[in-house]
């Protein structure tokens, strides 16, 4: 086994021989990031295009999994074919061998697996960004929230919420990414989202500001209070069910229906001035901090802000409650089989405004059947409109 310098993009990193099948072959990294094999014929991997992600299997083989074009010939030859998935199976000759080999791989396939709650936050807050090209979250949309939160927290937040965020669908509602394939076209699925990353398909997504309290975070997908939120917080412990627990959650949440009083004030969008009645903006004072409390307010005041816009100075109105449900959309899915928001488009400048109100539970449950259409907008017990700045009062 040798160890070859970089001297150009060219020069081995590191070749060996590997068992492909019971047979002795040489395997060669290059600087390049091209991984050179062979098997029935001569082969090459480009590893950051097309490379998944790898796993050290029972014993010392190596599984490689891939998106490669089907042609014939070394990896710059031949005609441009269908993509496919492939695996590519080897294992190092020695314990020295595997761990290089996982070393130099992982080098160019860094990938992290969440432990806890925010961890992804923590991590997207405090990387590197210089070392990659761009970020994947295999997940739901949790995962994806607390990446894009972890980068506006960041001092270079203006340079790092420019960093490619690509998704695979591994969550339970999965509506950004059913929202993005969506808008391409093309079925929801993991073969079609990783097809998308490797394209390089992307759209420019607006962030949302949100603030209760002293708590400040920002959302990308959507926000939620009433029915909707309680189905989504409440159906937790039955998460061994999968994507069916909302389902099944939500056909108990009906038959037990609650009302949330309160107000939506709200600053409409062009042309949807006239629903609401018109208010004066008046925030509340919060309770008063100790001195101690603001200089540790003072200590985190580095990331994004928020936008800069008085809300004093704009143009409020307001609907009162009870309500049913209502949700704040960024874009057209919530999860792979709601179209909560159809109107909804990405970087417009606006969020979509879904209020329920009034309506009875038979009604309700009719409502709801139509929502894999977005055809639930159209209830006389539904009011959509956008807007560009929500406030809920309790």
């Amino acid at each position: 086994m040798d160890q070859g310098g970089q001297l150009d993009n060219l020069s081995p990193i590191l070749s060996d021989q590997v068992l492909v099948n019971g047979t002795a072959v040489p395997l060669t990294l290059t600087g390049d990031g091209k991984l050179r094999f062979l098997g029935q014929r001569q082969r090459c991997l480009t590893v950051e295009k097309e490379v998944l992600g790898f796993a050290v299997e029972e014993g010392s083989r190596i599984r490689i999994k891939a998106v490669v074009e089907e042609r014939e010939g070394i990896c710059c030859c031949g005609n441009r074919g269908d993509l496919v998935r492939e695996s590519f199976v080897f294992e190092p000759l020695s314990e020295d061998s595997l761990a290089l080999w996982s070393q130099k791989l992982r080098d160019y396939i860094d990938s992290l697996e969440t432990k806890h709650q925010l961890h992804a936050k923590e991590v997207a807050k405090t990387m590197d960004l210089s070392k990659y090209d761009g970020i994947v979250c295999v997940s739901g949309d949790g995962i994806l929230v607390e990446v894009v939160n972890g980068l506006l927290e960041r001092e270079d937040w203006s340079a790092a919420i420019n960093m490619p965020i690509g998704m695979v669908p591994a969550g339970t509602g999965n509506g950004m990414v059913k929202s993005l394939l969506h808008a391409a076209g093309e079925q929801c699925c993991v073969s079609n989202a990783i097809l998308a990353v490797i394209r390089g398909y992307k759209h420019s997504l607006d962030v949302a500001t949100i603030s209760q309290g002293k708590t400040r975070f920002f959302s990308v997908l959507m926000l939620a209070w009433g029915l909707i939120a309680d189905i989504d917080i409440e159906s937790e412990k039955y998460r061994w069910m999968g994507s069916a627990r909302l389902d099944f959650y939500a056909i108990q949440r009906i038959f037990h229906l609650r009302h949330y009083n309160g107000r939506i004030c709200f600053v409409p969008a062009p042309g949807f001035e006239d629903y609401g009645e018109p208010m004066s903006f008046h925030c509340k004072p919060t309770d008063e901090e100790s001195p101690r409390q603001e200089e540790s307010l003072k200590t985190q005041q580095h990331g994004y802000l928020g936008s800069d816009v008085k809300l004093e100075d704009m143009h409020w109105r307001t609907i009162s409650g009870p309500f049913v449900s209502v949700w704040l959309h960024n874009v057209p899915w919530g999860s792979e089989d709601v179209m909560a928001a159809p109107n909804a488009k990405f970087s417009e400048g606006y969020l979509d405004l879904i209020m329920v109100k009034g309506l009875p539970k038979l009604a309700l449950l009719s409502m709801m059947s139509n929502m894999n259409d977005g055809s639930h907008v159209e209830s006389p017990y539904v009011t959509y409109i956008k807007v560009s700045s929500q406030m809920i009062h309790t």
